[in-house]
């Protein structure tokens, strides 16, 4: 019962709205914009499970079957937009969608995508520009040793490490990507409920 009324929710975006709302009063309360001009996306690879193992692959530097999940998030760290894929495939493959339907969420007001190296490329770079944002690829430098802090990359960064603390999305224990995604929305709704809470009183 529980099960299929989440469903039910997921279906018809109430999460998504949710976060759409609430990242609005976390950026006007923070003094920006309500809409961002600029996001930062990447993926985390989430490790399969029997359950959603009919849809994993293999990935090569996590060295098993997973699920790849690519975020959009705001200079904040705010969720705007996620896809997921199979764990072999490039995260370049999933620029076009992000950039769009963040695109979309942000009322045309988006003007650049930060992103790692797994983006190079003209197909990344056309993919973004067919939603009018300019890309922009945030390199590691060559001599650095061990653990870099990255320009903008660190944010989406931090946003992962936020969302790793719900234990329904330490592994894909979802038969359909759709809950999965839905899953990571309802985790931003508490990430941003407990930033707003001062707010609320």
């Amino acid at each position: 019962m529980v099960r299929s009324q989440a469903k039910r929710w997921f279906e018809a975006g109430c999460f998504e709205n949710a976060v759409h709302d609430l990242r609005l009063l976390s950026r006007v309360q923070q003094q920006r914009g309500g809409e961002p001009t600029a996001i930062i996306i990447d993926s985390w690879t989430l490790q399969s499970t029997p359950e959603s193992g009919h849809r994993a692959g293999f990935d090569g530097a996590k060295k098993g079957k997973g699920t790849k999940v690519h975020l959009a998030v705001d200079t904040l760290g705010h969720l705007l937009t996620l896809t997921t894929s199979p764990a072999n495939e490039q995260d370049r493959t999933q620029v076009e969608a992000l950039c769009h339907n963040a695109q979309e969420l942000a009322g045309g007001m988006l003007e650049v995508v930060f992103a790692d190296q797994g983006d190079t490329g003209d197909h990344a770079l056309e993919a973004a520009r067919k939603s009018n944002i300019e890309l922009i690829v945030v390199k590691r430098l060559d001599a650095s040793r061990g653990f870099v802090l990255l320009p903008k990359r660190w944010v989406v960064e931090r946003s992962f490490a936020w969302l790793s603390r719900f234990r329904r999305l330490g592994r894909d224990l979802e038969r359909l990507s759709s809950t999965l995604i839905g899953f990571h929305f309802v985790a931003a709704c508490v990430l941003l409920l407990t930033k707003l809470r001062p707010l609320f009183g």
